[in-house]
């Protein structure tokens, strides 16, 4: 949060305490002008006197104990937080905010908004929470299952016990938090865990059951809380990121990688190729979205270079992976049919799907260091 406010010195000079004030004054020919001291005149205001004045206890929670607590959306507005010697608290921050830190927490069940930079967890023990953030770190905590959404990849230390499933939740303002934090709802490495710390033939982390419901182990507020007027949904039909499949064990050996380019409406067009594919029965594995160069192209989408150079430079490519028995012929139907008017990759046949999306993620990983 950096420094609130200063200290005024309590020094103070006691000629100026006592000191009245006086008015010199030059006789012209018309009236006096007065000069020096002047009381009439208003002090000079400088930018810092202007600020609001900021609390730090506004930006965080600390030794409390069975209560339902957090922010609402705007109470944060991006600064850091701070959460700690909490014990079997419900915890709403609903705010985009610049980082967070959980330090010393037992029992509770966390709902953090975007987060710009890092959410640490420190010595907590049986926590439930659901997070976005740009980096997601654990130190000697045990026993915490995580839905998440981070745009890197989340790294534990010392830590067991650790559970990890795909962020799931809504509520009105979500979207331009994630907007506010610059996050992408598409850049999600959920799965893609990284063990500081590994014991030998010991497991210190694991995905969640694929049916694991958000509301069975993060209730939503309750009823009678300040939270009551947020319409908050963790249904994952309603979810701002959307749900994937990640590191598990896919169905099928047929993928089929499909790109929008950079428009107005790529987000809306994402989340309509996702609806018409999963009520096909075909399954989201992965989404990425990244800025790319024509030098690109040809080693990410093969024989396709002429015709794609001019749209890589346009913004970034949001691109999907879906997977299932006859994948590759539905999307081509899909983008046929719905997606018409519009500039996009698909797979072309499913015996070059899998190094499509292979070539793709790939880049993908590297452009974003992971």
């Amino acid at each position: 949060m950096g420094c609130f406010y200063s200290k005024k010195s309590k020094r103070k000079s006691a000629e100026k305490e006592n000191l009245t004030p006086t008015t010199t004054t030059v006789e012209t020919t018309g009236n006096a002008v007065p000069l020096g001291n002047n009381t009439d005149e208003a002090p000079k205001q400088y930018s810092w006197d202007k600020r609001e004045k900021v609390d730090p206890k506004d930006y965080m929670l600390t030794g409390l104990k069975d209560v339902t607590v957090g922010r609402l959306p705007g109470k944060l507005n991006g600064q850091q937080f701070v959460i700690q010697e909490c014990e079997n608290c419900n915890i709403y921050v609903l705010d985009h905010s610049a980082t967070i830190t959980i330090d010393d927490c037992v029992n509770c069940r966390i709902v953090l908004g975007p987060v710009k930079g890092s959410v640490f967890f420190r010595d907590c023990k049986d926590i439930k929470c659901v997070v976005a953030c740009q980096q997601f770190r654990t130190r000697d905590c045990k026993k915490m299952d995580v839905f998440l959404c981070c745009a890197t990849q989340p790294i534990i230390e010392s830590s067991t016990g650790m559970k990890f499933g795909c962020f799931q939740y809504y509520y009105p303002e979500l979207a331009f938090h994630f907007k506010d934090a610059g996050l992408s709802i598409f850049n999600n490495n959920w799965s893609n865990i990284h063990d500081f710390t590994p014991v030998s033939g010991e497991t210190n982390w694991s995905l969640l059951p694929e049916d694991s419901k958000v509301l069975d182990l993060v209730p939503a507020p309750d009823p009678e809380s300040d939270f009551k007027s947020v319409r908050i949904s963790a249904d994952a039909a309603r979810s701002i990121v959307p749900l994937t499949k990640g590191g598990r064990r896919k169905d099928s050996e047929e993928s089929c990688l499909f790109v929008f380019f950079a428009g107005e409406y790529t987000t809306a067009n994402a989340r309509k190729l996702i609806d018409e594919a999963t009520s096909k029965g075909f399954v989201l594995i992965q989404t990425k979205e990244v800025s790319m160069k024509p030098e690109d192209t040809k080693r990410v989408f093969q024989n396709s270079v002429d015709d794609l150079v001019e749209w890589i430079t346009k913004g970034p490519v949001t691109a999907l992976e879906l997977n299932g028995d006859g994948v590759v012929e539905a999307c081509k139907n899909i983008a046929n049919e719905v997606f018409s008017g519009t500039k996009l990759f698909v797979s072309d046949n499913k015996n070059t799907s899998t190094r499509d999306v292979d070539s793709f993620f790939n880049f993908a990983d590297m452009q974003m260091g992971l």
